[in-house]
């Protein structure tokens, strides 16, 4: 059976003592034991915690990563987060469609402006592709204040409030995983292969 790929997204700034971090690591190393591949950017904060938690779990890991050359507030590659295998792209926008293209799923946990664009992307396409898309689930209670201020303050559709889970803890992650597997059936619920070529044509 193929497995199904979790990516990981959140704040690279995360330190060990953050709760993003440690929830990272304890959802990582939950998922890992249940047989996800955790896939994340391959730098530090929550993409690191990710995958140590994963090989914690005895699980593996994706990194998809990039290496800038004039970019001044990338984290880029931590050597310190344990890949088993890594996907190189040619730049930042093509190394987030391959994070939204390999992840059969997304979690998004506290972030900054990079987390920010990664989730409306991704919260974006499950609305194009609704049915046939790939869920969200968001970590943290903080969420719920932001999607209330979206509905109150943004012209959404009711289908786009379907389209996620807030979870608080690594177990209603696991949950929330299994609820989408029964719901969209595993492994099904892809977009159409996104390229940084094709990313223009939605």
């Amino acid at each position: 059976m193929e497995h199904t790929n979790i990516s990981f997204l959140g704040y690279s700034a995360s330190l060990e003592t953050d709760p993003e971090y440690r929830a990272a690591y304890e959802t990582g190393k939950l998922l890992a034991q249940h047989g996800y591949t955790i896939v994340n950017g391959g730098g530090p904060g929550v993409m690191q915690a990710s995958s140590l938690g994963a090989k914690a779990g005895g699980g593996q890991t994706i990194g998809v990563t990039f290496y800038p050359k004039q970019i001044s507030n990338f984290e880029g590659r931590m050597m310190t987060n344990p890949l088993d295998h890594e996907v190189i792209t040619e730049n930042y926008l093509a190394r987030t469609l391959k994070l939204l293209e390999l992840g059969h799923m997304y979690i998004f946990f506290n972030g900054g402006t990079g987390t920010v664009s990664e989730f409306g992307m991704a919260w974006g396409l499950a609305r194009l592709y609704f049915g046939h898309h790939k869920p969200l689930i968001l970590y943290g209670d903080f969420w719920q204040n932001i999607i209330d201020s979206f509905r109150e303050n943004m012209r959404l559709r009711p289908e786009e409030l379907e389209v996620f889970k807030i979870v608080n803890s690594p177990e209603k992650a696991l949950v929330a995983i299994k609820h989408f597997e029964e719901k969209f059936g595993q492994n099904k619920h892809e977009h159409i292969k996104i390229t940084a070529e094709s990313a223009f044509e939605y």
